[in-house]
């Protein structure tokens, strides 16, 4: 499967004419967001066209963002596909522990077909050492130890948020997830560029920092069914 930058067209039939017409259907977009974007008028935001959220949850072990229950009410209560991230801190804590305590603060799951599997947000530390002083294998398993934790506890493997730089520098460019966990991958730019080893395409594209909408922002490759089918489990 690769990833598809242009909009997709299908044809449909009008009941009118019974001929063929082209409709357009674009990979559905939607937008992660934190504390810092403050109040967010979701109504407002899927109006915007947007289809799914990611809302900050948990950092570490000592971090609950204090805006998560309202913006996880706000686009529930907007009829948004949403769920949870964490800010990962390899350097404080094991996987395991950290998975747990993103659990506990909603991190979780359900097969409800609106909640979206818990994203891992594993990135270039923003106030250290960029691998948190870890070697790529120590990497590997900590990685390892909190998706397996999280598996065990929801029956799904967390989403990986992450760039292909950090992925090859911090982890020796690992393909121990490819087969498991679904990749959500961050780059700036008009086209997504390589993939991490064994992720052949991604399920997520964070193209943009900002936008016409509040917080990051996203896309789904798929089609907005592949994106209910995803919160299915």
């Amino acid at each position: 499967m690769k990833f598809a930058t242009a909009s997709v067209f299908v044809l449909v039939a009008t009941a009118a004419t019974a001929l063929p017409v082209l409709q357009k259907r674009a990979n559905p977009k939607g937008i992660d967001i934190s504390s810092y974007q403050g109040t967010v008028n979701f109504n407002t935001v899927k109006a915007n066209g947007i289809s799914f959220v990611y809302i900050k949850a948990t950092e570490g072990t000592t971090f609950k963002d204090p805006n998560f229950s309202s913006h996880y009410e706000g686009a529930t209560n907007a009829s948004l596909i949403r769920g949870g991230y964490h800010f990962a801190h390899p350097d404080s804590s094991s996987g395991a522990t950290q998975a747990k305590y993103f659990l506990a603060h909603g991190g979780g799951w359900s097969s409800d077909g609106i909640t979206l599997p818990g994203a891992l947000d594993i990135e270039y530390n923003p106030s250290g050492a960029e691998c948190y002083g870890l070697s790529a294998s120590e990497m590997v398993s900590w990685i390892k130890d909190f998706s397996n934790t999280y598996h065990s506890s929801t029956g799904v493997y967390p989403v990986i948020y992450t760039t292909t730089d950090w992925w090859k520098t911090c982890t020796g460019n690992s393909a121990a997830f490819a087969s498991t966990n679904p990749l959500w991958i961050a780059r700036y730019s008009s086209s997504i560029g390589a993939l991490p080893a064994g992720w052949s395409y991604t399920t997520f594209w964070q193209y943009a920092d900002s936008g016409s909408n509040p917080g990051d922002q996203d896309e789904f490759n798929g089609t907005l069914d592949g994106l209910k089918k995803l919160a299915l489990g």
